[in-house]
């Protein structure tokens, strides 16, 4: 059977070339984030994600390493490797406002509450963009899969661009108004002087067409946030995204397994997550280490 379109083979080299990087990193350590990949020797993985960047810039917006051997190392050295192959697609940026770089992905056991994010708790993830009240958001989202889950956990994808095509055929008014502010949820990601809430347009235009930011259950809660009650217009142009972006036939869906580096387009795609339960052993505990680039702005979550 042919691997599906967004499917990028990790050739043996390029696995060569890891077993290089990482045997250097255990003789001569230093920090992840002060990691830079190879300049020399480093052929076969600069081709697996120059492979990478075009399926992103492509109308897929989603692609699939396949696979990095993750059961060959530690933790830290596989962390390291994320860094390395995501720093080939563009520069790294924080992913929260403390600074955090590498992000796990995996379920802590802590309650859903205001400041928790649902990435890291094993609850499903409705359609979303990541950072979709910041300013410049991340362009493209890593996901490197250390384990997968021993149940659910399985992954979908759909195109905001389609819905915002959509829209403005079926809508031409609601598309007008989604390109208006919305109230967002900040998630307390931010300096606790300032405010909960920040005013984002759904869609933005760009020389490259829209750029996306998606998140209806952040709009809900940033609404309560800042004591706002949304507009009539707002509120059906959101219905009329929901129905789109919740319609199983616009979706792709597949499961990321153990050692496979997804990477998404998050200015033009949203993605979700079905619930998962873990195993007990070790090795069924569901942990991602995720990623995001961004070339615009500062390294810092505001950018």
């Amino acid at each position: 059977m042919p691997s599906p379109d967004w499917v990028v083979p990790f050739p043996e080299r390029a696995a060569a070339e890891l077993e290089g990087f990482v045997a250097g990193l255990r003789r001569d350590p230093l920090p992840t984030v002060l990691l830079t990949p190879p300049v020399e020797g480093f052929t076969a993985c600069r081709a697996v994600m120059t492979e990478v960047g075009e399926r992103l810039r492509g109308p897929l917006g989603l692609a699939v390493v396949d696979r990095v051997q993750v059961e060959r190392y530690s933790e830290d050295e596989n962390r390291a490797i994320g860094w390395a192959l995501g720093s080939l697609l563009g520069r790294l940026v924080a992913q929260k406002w403390d600074g955090t770089m590498l992000y796990d992905v995996r379920d802590t056991g802590k309650r859903l509450e205001y400041g928790v994010r649902r990435s890291v708790t094993n609850l499903e993830l409705q359609f979303h963009t990541d950072a979709p009240w910041l300013a410049l958001p991340p362009e493209y989202v890593g996901l490197l899969c250390l384990n997968q889950a021993a149940e659910g956990g399985v992954s979908r994808f759909v195109s905001l661009t389609d819905a915002h095509d959509t829209v403005g055929r079926e809508s031409p008014d609601l598309l007008k108004r989604l390109y208006h502010p919305f109230p967002f949820d900040r998630q307390a990601e931010h300096d606790p002087e300032d405010a909960k809430v920040t005013w984002q347009p759904v869609f933005a235009a760009s020389a490259d067409g829209p750029v996306c930011r998606y998140n209806r259950a952040l709009i809900e809660t940033g609404g309560e946030l800042a004591g706002e009650t949304l507009d009539a217009d707002g509120c059906e142009a959101l219905e009329a995204m929901r129905e789109l972006v919740e319609a199983p036939a616009r979706w792709v869906e597949l499961t990321i397994t153990r050692g496979q580096l997804q990477y998404l387009d998050n200015r033009r795609f949203a993605h979700a997550r079905t619930p998962f339960k873990d195993g007990a052993a070790p090795d069924q505990k569901r942990h991602l280490v995720r990623l995001w680039n961004r070339d615009e702005g500062r390294r810092s979550f505001h950018g």
